[in-house]
Protein backbone atom coordinates (compact mmCIF):
# COMPACT_ATOMS: atom_id res chain seq x y z
CA UNK A 1 0.00 0.00 0.00
CA UNK A 2 1.06 3.59 -0.63
CA UNK A 3 0.15 4.51 2.95
CA UNK A 4 0.42 2.27 5.99
CA UNK A 5 -2.23 2.88 8.65
CA UNK A 6 -2.00 1.09 11.98
CA UNK A 7 -4.01 1.52 15.16
CA UNK A 8 -2.18 0.57 18.33
CA UNK A 9 -3.71 1.24 21.71
CA UNK A 10 -4.94 4.83 21.37
CA UNK A 11 -2.37 5.92 18.77
CA UNK A 12 -2.78 6.00 14.99
CA UNK A 13 0.44 5.36 13.05
CA UNK A 14 0.39 6.82 9.53
CA UNK A 15 3.36 6.09 7.27
CA UNK A 16 3.69 7.53 3.77
CA UNK A 17 5.07 4.53 1.91
CA UNK A 18 6.42 5.58 -1.48
CA UNK A 19 10.15 5.79 -0.66
CA UNK A 20 11.11 5.29 -4.32
CA UNK A 21 9.69 8.80 -5.03
CA UNK A 22 10.58 10.40 -1.68
CA UNK A 23 7.07 9.66 -0.37
CA UNK A 24 5.50 12.16 -2.78
CA UNK A 25 1.72 12.23 -3.08
CA UNK A 26 -0.15 11.50 -6.30
CA UNK A 27 -3.92 11.56 -6.78
CA UNK A 28 -4.37 8.04 -5.42
CA UNK A 29 -2.33 8.64 -2.27
CA UNK A 30 -4.01 12.00 -1.70
CA UNK A 31 -7.41 10.30 -1.72
CA UNK A 32 -6.12 7.51 0.50
CA UNK A 33 -4.56 9.92 2.98
CA UNK A 34 -7.71 12.03 3.09
CA UNK A 35 -9.74 8.95 4.03
CA UNK A 36 -7.20 8.04 6.72
CA UNK A 37 -7.33 11.49 8.30
CA UNK A 38 -11.15 11.33 8.34
CA UNK A 39 -11.05 7.89 9.95
CA UNK A 40 -8.61 9.09 12.61
CA UNK A 41 -10.79 12.11 13.33
CA UNK A 42 -13.96 10.03 13.69
CA UNK A 43 -12.60 6.96 15.53
CA UNK A 44 -13.25 7.61 19.22
CA UNK A 45 -10.76 4.90 20.22
CA UNK A 46 -7.89 6.97 18.77
CA UNK A 47 -6.54 9.90 20.76
CA UNK A 48 -3.27 10.84 19.00
CA UNK A 49 -1.73 10.33 15.55
CA UNK A 50 1.91 10.00 14.51
CA UNK A 51 2.73 10.59 10.85
CA UNK A 52 6.09 9.77 9.25
CA UNK A 53 7.60 8.57 5.98
CA UNK A 54 8.94 5.19 4.98
CA UNK A 55 12.73 4.83 4.83
CA UNK A 56 15.26 7.31 6.18
CA UNK A 57 15.53 9.73 3.24
CA UNK A 58 12.20 11.52 3.14
CA UNK A 59 9.16 12.40 5.20
CA UNK A 60 7.35 13.76 2.14
CA UNK A 61 8.80 15.71 -0.78
CA UNK A 62 5.43 17.10 -1.78
CA UNK A 63 3.21 16.50 -4.79
CA UNK A 64 4.28 14.04 -7.45
CA UNK A 65 5.62 16.24 -10.28
CA UNK A 66 5.00 13.52 -12.86
CA UNK A 67 1.42 12.69 -11.93
CA UNK A 68 -0.24 15.36 -9.80
CA UNK A 69 1.17 18.67 -11.00
CA UNK A 70 0.17 18.12 -14.68
CA UNK A 71 -3.38 17.43 -13.47
CA UNK A 72 -3.39 20.77 -11.65
CA UNK A 73 -1.79 22.88 -14.39
CA UNK A 74 -4.17 21.42 -16.99
CA UNK A 75 -7.19 22.25 -14.84
CA UNK A 76 -8.33 18.64 -14.58
CA UNK A 77 -7.65 18.71 -10.84
CA UNK A 78 -9.53 21.61 -9.28
CA UNK A 79 -7.89 23.42 -6.38
CA UNK A 80 -10.28 24.07 -3.50
CA UNK A 81 -10.03 25.53 0.01
CA UNK A 82 -10.46 21.98 1.32
CA UNK A 83 -7.37 19.76 0.89
CA UNK A 84 -7.63 17.16 3.65
CA UNK A 85 -4.59 15.11 2.57
CA UNK A 86 -2.42 18.10 3.50
CA UNK A 87 -4.43 18.83 6.67
CA UNK A 88 -5.85 21.96 5.08
CA UNK A 89 -9.30 22.90 6.35
CA UNK A 90 -10.26 19.46 7.69
CA UNK A 91 -10.78 20.40 11.36
CA UNK A 92 -9.07 17.63 13.28
CA UNK A 93 -8.88 18.54 16.95
CA UNK A 94 -6.99 15.45 18.11
CA UNK A 95 -3.21 15.98 18.47
CA UNK A 96 -1.03 15.07 15.48
CA UNK A 97 2.69 14.40 15.91
CA UNK A 98 5.05 14.55 12.92
CA UNK A 99 8.20 12.40 12.91
CA UNK A 100 10.25 13.99 10.13
CA UNK A 101 12.74 11.44 8.87
CA UNK A 102 14.37 13.32 5.98
CA UNK A 103 13.28 15.61 3.17
CA UNK A 104 10.16 17.56 4.14
CA UNK A 105 9.63 19.75 1.11
CA UNK A 106 6.82 21.52 -0.73
CA UNK A 107 3.61 19.66 0.20
CA UNK A 108 5.53 17.93 2.97
CA UNK A 109 6.24 21.26 4.65
CA UNK A 110 2.64 22.29 3.97
CA UNK A 111 1.30 19.16 5.66
CA UNK A 112 3.70 19.75 8.55
CA UNK A 113 1.95 23.03 9.32
CA UNK A 114 -1.23 21.09 10.07
CA UNK A 115 0.49 19.05 12.80
CA UNK A 116 0.92 20.00 16.44
CA UNK A 117 4.22 18.55 17.66
CA UNK A 118 7.13 18.14 15.23
CA UNK A 119 10.18 15.98 15.84
CA UNK A 120 12.93 15.96 13.21
CA UNK A 121 15.90 13.72 12.55
CA UNK A 122 19.22 15.54 12.29
CA UNK A 123 19.35 15.20 8.49
CA UNK A 124 15.83 16.54 7.87
CA UNK A 125 15.41 19.40 5.39
CA UNK A 126 12.46 21.76 4.99
CA UNK A 127 11.32 24.17 2.31
CA UNK A 128 8.72 25.38 -0.16
CA UNK A 129 10.31 25.19 -3.60
CA UNK A 130 7.11 25.99 -5.52
CA UNK A 131 8.15 29.49 -6.70
CA UNK A 132 11.32 28.05 -8.24
CA UNK A 133 9.05 26.20 -10.68
CA UNK A 134 6.54 29.09 -11.03
CA UNK A 135 4.05 27.26 -8.83
CA UNK A 136 2.00 28.29 -5.78
CA UNK A 137 2.08 26.51 -2.39
CA UNK A 138 -1.63 25.71 -2.57
CA UNK A 139 -2.02 23.64 0.60
CA UNK A 140 -2.20 26.58 2.96
CA UNK A 141 1.37 27.82 3.53
CA UNK A 142 0.64 31.46 2.67
CA UNK A 143 -1.98 31.35 5.42
CA UNK A 144 -0.40 29.14 8.07
CA UNK A 145 3.34 29.74 7.88
CA UNK A 146 3.27 33.49 8.77
CA UNK A 147 1.05 32.61 11.72
CA UNK A 148 3.42 29.93 13.02
CA UNK A 149 6.87 31.52 12.67
CA UNK A 150 8.12 35.13 12.47
CA UNK A 151 6.74 36.95 9.41
CA UNK A 152 10.09 37.81 7.85
CA UNK A 153 11.33 34.22 8.13
CA UNK A 154 8.09 32.91 6.67
CA UNK A 155 8.42 35.30 3.73
CA UNK A 156 12.05 34.27 3.20
CA UNK A 157 10.98 30.62 2.93
CA UNK A 158 7.96 31.42 0.74
CA UNK A 159 9.65 33.84 -1.66
CA UNK A 160 13.09 32.30 -2.16
CA UNK A 161 12.03 28.67 -2.29
CA UNK A 162 15.35 27.79 -0.66
CA UNK A 163 15.53 24.83 1.75
CA UNK A 164 16.48 25.15 5.40
CA UNK A 165 18.16 22.64 7.72
CA UNK A 166 16.63 21.01 10.75
CA UNK A 167 18.75 23.25 12.97
CA UNK A 168 17.43 26.39 11.30
CA UNK A 169 13.86 25.06 11.46
CA UNK A 170 14.34 24.58 15.20
CA UNK A 171 15.75 28.08 15.65
CA UNK A 172 12.74 29.75 13.98
CA UNK A 173 10.20 27.59 15.80
CA UNK A 174 8.97 25.49 12.88
CA UNK A 175 9.77 22.26 14.77
CA UNK A 176 9.97 21.26 18.42
CA UNK A 177 13.06 19.08 18.64
CA UNK A 178 15.94 17.47 16.72
CA UNK A 179 16.99 13.92 17.57
CA UNK A 180 19.18 11.20 16.11
CA UNK A 181 17.37 9.22 13.41
CA UNK A 182 17.27 6.09 15.56
CA UNK A 183 15.56 8.11 18.32
CA UNK A 184 12.93 9.67 16.04
CA UNK A 185 9.99 7.28 16.47
CA UNK A 186 10.72 6.53 20.15
CA UNK A 187 10.64 10.28 20.83
CA UNK A 188 7.38 10.72 18.93
CA UNK A 189 5.90 7.79 20.84
CA UNK A 190 6.97 9.31 24.16
CA UNK A 191 5.05 12.47 23.28
CA UNK A 192 2.03 10.39 22.25
CA UNK A 193 2.18 8.46 25.51
CA UNK A 194 2.36 11.65 27.58
CA UNK A 195 -0.63 13.11 25.75
CA UNK A 196 -2.64 9.88 26.07
CA UNK A 197 -2.27 10.08 29.85
CA UNK A 198 -4.22 13.35 29.81
CA UNK A 199 -7.97 13.80 29.54
CA UNK A 200 -8.86 13.32 25.85
CA UNK A 201 -11.81 15.71 25.88
CA UNK A 202 -9.69 18.42 27.47
CA UNK A 203 -6.90 17.90 24.93
CA UNK A 204 -9.28 18.18 21.98
CA UNK A 205 -11.02 21.23 23.43
CA UNK A 206 -7.69 22.95 24.06
CA UNK A 207 -6.58 22.37 20.46
CA UNK A 208 -9.92 23.49 19.04
CA UNK A 209 -9.92 26.61 21.21
CA UNK A 210 -6.40 27.52 20.07
CA UNK A 211 -7.24 27.10 16.39
CA UNK A 212 -10.63 28.81 16.49
CA UNK A 213 -9.51 31.72 18.69
CA UNK A 214 -6.26 32.47 16.85
CA UNK A 215 -7.54 35.22 14.56
CA UNK A 216 -10.72 36.16 16.44
CA UNK A 217 -10.82 39.57 18.17
CA UNK A 218 -9.77 39.01 21.75
CA UNK A 219 -13.12 39.86 23.34
CA UNK A 220 -14.85 37.20 21.19
CA UNK A 221 -11.98 34.77 21.68
CA UNK A 222 -12.56 34.87 25.42
CA UNK A 223 -16.22 33.99 24.84
CA UNK A 224 -15.16 30.94 22.81
CA UNK A 225 -12.54 30.06 25.41
CA UNK A 226 -15.18 30.13 28.15
CA UNK A 227 -17.53 27.99 26.08
CA UNK A 228 -14.94 25.22 25.72
CA UNK A 229 -14.00 25.47 29.39
CA UNK A 230 -17.64 25.04 30.48
CA UNK A 231 -18.03 21.99 28.25
CA UNK A 232 -14.97 20.34 29.76
CA UNK A 233 -15.74 21.15 33.40
CA UNK A 234 -19.16 19.52 32.90
CA UNK A 235 -17.63 16.22 31.77
CA UNK A 236 -17.20 13.03 33.79
CA UNK A 237 -13.46 13.13 33.10
CA UNK A 238 -13.22 16.53 34.82
CA UNK A 239 -14.62 14.92 37.97
CA UNK A 240 -12.32 11.89 37.68
CA UNK A 241 -9.12 13.96 37.36
CA UNK A 242 -9.28 15.83 40.71
CA UNK A 243 -10.77 12.75 42.43
CA UNK A 244 -7.83 10.59 41.36
CA UNK A 245 -5.39 13.26 42.59
CA UNK A 246 -7.01 13.34 46.02
CA UNK A 247 -7.10 9.55 46.16
CA UNK A 248 -3.44 9.35 45.12
CA UNK A 249 -4.02 7.10 42.10
CA UNK A 250 -3.76 7.32 38.34
CA UNK A 251 -6.86 8.77 36.66
CA UNK A 252 -9.00 6.59 34.41
CA UNK A 253 -10.31 8.87 31.67
CA UNK A 254 -13.11 7.58 29.47
CA UNK A 255 -13.65 10.51 27.13
CA UNK A 256 -17.02 11.34 28.63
Amino acid sequence: MAIDYEKKDRVAYITLNRPEVMNCLNLQTMDELARIWSDFRDDESLWVAIITGAGDKAFCAGADLRELIPEVTSGRFKLTPHMPAFLKNINIYKPIIAAINGFCLAGGTEMLQGTDIRIAAEHATFGLAEPKWALFPAAGSTVRLPRQIPYCRAMEILLTGDPISAQEALQIGLINKIVKKEDLMPTAEKYADRICKNGPLAIRAIKESVLRCYEVPIEYAYILDTYYAREIFASDDAKEGPRSFLEKRKPVFRGR
